[in-house]
């Protein structure tokens, strides 16, 4: 007689297992409390190594890290910290580089955290089976939690959006086996796949989704895993949040037009599969949505109120829009009452989005602009998920001269201060509001208000966090 779990449990922990911790973006308290979550993970320490990429320019935060890395090795676990001499290639070159090391030959595995990602101890005991027992896995996906979401309304818009991307976007993609895209951290890969696919590459901005459409194109799955949350932080300050943006929209439209060709002479998958993947993948899902936000609800019921001959249906306005939004809140039910507030706030940000699209298919100056999310570190508000981090104590180290020069407070331009393209389109949408109210009373002024209204609110960026000043 054998026990069926103790059989399966030993399988899995014979596994070699490489935690990959990019330290690109953490502040000066969150990267102790993330490193001490992936140290403190179950899985036999003699078939785990925990690799800290730290590919970040400020040496204070720097030399702490690798102080941190020294604490944990001295108790016994294997922690490698790795800096690399160029920042080429980004998070992409980082990754790449990380498994070339030696160490890494004799890992089957490889978990991913960005910075401020914090897993619980049994995230490797939860996912990893699922790459043992198929080897047509390549990848299995666990879902993100927010530790700061009610920091502001900016957060809370951002946990919406994500929600909805978990919920619907990747487990619907997951249950019917088709094609979703890996998000770059809290997720397991299996190296072999990686390698097959022709590793990490640097030639867009989203080298975690170039990477998952190459490994789909060999035929091989990936599964999401809902039920596994990581903690995580959200970019509270609205430049952060657009700087992400930015990335998160040019980045697949660039890589779409890179990888069109390739995807059509693949003869490794069906005709279906690559349907899916250009036209309601890329297509529908990184390009057309956002072009046909901006372009129907902030250009052209808005300018509609000067031509009478156009007449806009009642369904077209109100209807179908009130439908797809109500089915997107459906993802996150405790902040339904926000959703009105979110839509307004969607369609001022695809005039951002709907410029990153077409900088990323027009391979223009912005395509590989590569701008880290910054993020204050209000993770650490927040209670250890896992056990054995409450002895994690803050290193004092004593700077006598300052590693870094002081900068200069420079002067800031107006058009620097200010979001002036969203200034400009709110007061547009503004003055269509009053020219329906005085001329053609199409009834259209209420939603062109509030929207214009949203517009100059975004514009003047009074929305998000206030990064603290330089003193």
């Amino acid at each position: 007689m054998y026990n069926e779990r103790e059989v399966t449990s030993s399988l899995v922990l014979n596994r070699r297992m490489l935690i990959d911790f990019d330290r690109r973006q953490a502040g000066a308290v969150v990267y102790k409390v993330s490193i001490g979550a992936a140290c403190a993970l179950e899985w036999p320490s003699d078939r785990m190594v925990i690799q800290v990429l730290d590919d970040s320019t400020d040496l204070v935060v720097k030399d702490l890290v690798k102080i941190e890395c020294q604490r944990w090795k001295s108790k016994g676990v294997n922690i490698r910290y790795e800096v690399r001499q160029n920042r080429k290639g980004y998070k992409a070159g980082a990754l790449k580089e990380g498994l070339m090391r030696d160490y890494v030959r004799e890992c089957e595995f490889i978990a991913m955290f960005d910075a401020d990602f914090q897993p619980e101890s049994d995230f490797l005991l939860r996912t990893i089976p699922f790459l043992v027992h198929n080897p047509d896995i390549a990848l299995v996906q666990t879902r993100w939690k927010f530790v700061n979401s009610d920091e502001c309304l900016l957060t809370r818009f951002q946990e919406m959006s994500l929600d909805y991307h978990f919920k619907f976007e990747q487990e619907a993609g997951s249950i019917v086996y088709s094609f979703f895209g890996f998000n770059g951290t809290a997720g397991v890969w299996r190296i072999s796949a990686i390698n097959d696919a022709g590793g990490w590459k640097e030639r867009t901005t989203v080298e975690d989704m170039d990477l998952a459409v190459r490994t789909a194109l060999l035929g091989l799955k990936f599964v999401y895993v809902g039920a596994v949350k990581v903690k995580s932080e959200l970019p509270s300050t609205f430049k952060a949040y657009r700087f992400q943006q930015h990335r998160w929209s040019c980045g697949p439209a660039n890589l779409f037009k890179k990888m069109l060709v390739e995807i059509l002479h693949n003869k490794k998958v069906s005709f279906w599969s690559k349907l899916h993947l250009l036209y309601d993948f890329f297509f529908v899902g990184k390009i057309t949505a956002h072009t046909v936000t901006f372009i129907y609800y902030c250009f052209a019921i808005p300018v509609s109120v000067f031509f009478p001959e156009i007449q806009i249906p009642l369904w077209g306005v109100v209807y179908v829009p009130t439908v797809i939004t109500l089915c997107k809140a459906l993802g996150s039910p405790s902040s339904f009452h926000l959703v009105i507030l979110w839509v307004l706030f969607d369609n001022v940000m695809s005039l951002h989005r709907i410029k990153a699209t077409i900088t990323g298919l027009l391979d223009a100056r912005r395509v590989n602009e590569w701008v880290v999310t910054e993020k204050l570190g209000d993770a650490n508000k927040t209670e250890p998920a896992v056990e054995g981090l409450n002895d994690v104590q803050v290193i004092d180290v004593e700077l006598s001269t300052p590693l870094v020069p002081k900068l200069e407070k420079r002067r800031t331009r107006l058009w620097d201060k200010y979001n002036c393209s969203e200034i400009f389109v709110g007061t547009c949408i503004i003055i269509c509001g009053c020219y329906d109210v005085l001329y053609a009373n199409k009834g259209y002024y209420i939603y062109l208000f509030i929207q214009g209204l949203a517009f100059l609110v975004i514009g003047f960026e009074y929305i998000g966090t206030r990064p603290p000043s330089a003193e």
